[in-house]
C-alpha cells in the first residue's frame, strides 16, 4: 500500500490537490473543489495502473475517486 494511504485511513480527513486534478476532472467538480477541496475518505478503489486511490464523499455529499498522490492531510 502506498505511503499516502497508510496515513490515510477510511474516515480520515483530507485536501484534495487542485493543481494535481485541473486537467482530469470535470468543470462541475473542479467548481465545488475550488470552494471546498476537503472531504472524507470513505473507500479505496484500485486503479487501471495497479495503483490504489481513495475514494472522498465530498461538501455537497456526493462521491469521486481520487489517485493517492492527489490528496493531502487537510
Amino acid at each position: 500500500m502506498s505511503q499516502a494511504l497508510t496515513q490515510n485511513r477510511i474516515g480520515s480527513r483530507v485536501r484534495v490537490d487542485l493543481d494535481q486534478v485541473r486537467d482530469r476532472i470535470p468543470t462541475s467538480l473542479k467548481g465545488l473543489l475550488e470552494e471546498n477541496s476537503r472531504g472524507t475518505i470513505v473507500d479505496y478503489k484500485m486503479t487501471d495502473g495497479g495503483d490504489i486511490g481513495v475514494v472522498l464523499e465530498l461538501s455537497d455529499g456526493k462521491t469521486s475517486w481520487f489517485f493517492g498522490s492527489e490528496i493531502v492531510r487537510a
